[in-house]
């Protein structure tokens, strides 16, 4: 027996041993339920107990961990108090990356839901639907890496004279114009990050609201379309109102994504230019710059803007159920 195969056998039986432990402990859970009488809430604590440690574990502690570390200095040691937060509405930079992150917020899942319904109302009812929805499902498929990869060659700009390779700076030089920095000149630039994010989630959107135009009654589309409405007046007055929970679940999910955007802000400018948002921001300030205590700040504000979103979701999922 070689050497590599005799180092394999301990983590061969340590992973043995685990899936037994494993199993062993959903047993004890299983016979416990069936042995007498045993109250509902009780049944149900019982199973929810792992998952309650875990989120206890992987959530609970270093939410209130990072929300003491907001109120500490840069080395997270020394108490700050109130710093970090005046520091966050007040330094030029901070501000900054409030603005653009409102600016998101508001852009990105309105337009890329727009999109998305547009296109899934022109599609849906045609024999090649589900290729279409594909299209522009695609990106989806593109880590927000890739896509940030993908819109940097887009935007790439070389001195003019010379030959470009962004496709948006060789089409404008072709129509007789001069070749532009797109991700240099603020605040243009955060819109053109804003229309790569929506590229990737326009998708997503799309096909969330062609399932919910298709399950809106035929008879309802065909009577207005008799009687003379537009196809446009159909979109306002028939499907808009009949898709509105979905249309509300597609928008907050955007936001949600939206307000923890990073990797297409980290790929394209590196927050440069003034193109920095919270999520970014809260990366420079905490690994890069050392000042933990910022960076802690950031995330206890992220959490505090996504919360309300979250909130908002349960509390529709709860009165449609």
């Amino acid at each position: 027996m070689s050497f590599d195969a005799v180092a394999q056998q301990p983590k061969l039986l340590y992973l043995l041993q685990g899936v037994a432990a494993f199993a062993a402990v959903v047993a004890l859970v299983l016979l416990a339920l069936h042995r007498g009488p045993v109250r509902r809430r009780a049944a149900a604590l019982i199973l929810l107990a792992p998952a309650l440690l875990l989120l206890t574990v992987g959530l609970l502690l270093p939410a209130l961990r990072t929300l003491a570390l907001s109120f500490t200095d840069g080395g997270g040691d020394a108490w700050a108090g109130l710093d970090n937060y005046v520091w966050l509405f007040t330094d030029p930079r901070a501000l900054v990356a409030l603005r653009n992150t409102l600016a998101w917020v508001v852009l990105v899942p309105l337009t890329a839901t727009a999109v998305g319904l547009l296109y899934a109302a022109a599609v849906v009812r045609s024999r090649f639907r589900t290729f279409a929805l594909s299209l522009l499902l695609m990106p989806m498929a593109v880590s927000s890496v890739g896509a940030g990869v993908v819109w940097k060659f887009v935007y790439a700009y070389r001195p003019a004279g010379a030959e470009q390779i962004g496709l948006l700076n060789r089409l404008v030089v072709a129509f007789g114009g001069e070749p532009r920095q797109w991700l240099v000149d603020s605040p243009w630039n955060v819109l053109f990050l804003v229309v790569a994010t929506v590229w990737t989630q326009a998708g997503f959107a799309a096909v969330l609201l062609a399932g919910a135009i298709r399950a809106v009654p035929g008879e309802l589309t065909e009577a207005a379309r008799l009687d003379g409405a537009s196809p446009g007046q159909i979109l306002r007055r028939i499907i808009l109102p009949s898709i509105r929970p979905t249309l509300l679940v597609v928008l907050l999910a955007q936001a949600i994504g939206t307000l923890k955007a990073f990797d297409i802000v980290r790929t394209m400018t590196g927050g440069q230019f003034d193109t920095g948002v919270v999520a970014h921001e809260m990366y420079d300030q905490a690994f890069r710059y050392g000042e933990t205590g910022r960076g802690a700040a950031l995330a206890v504000l992220l959490l505090a803007l996504v919360t309300p979103f979250v909130a908002h979701q349960v509390r529709a999922r709860r009165r449609a159920g």
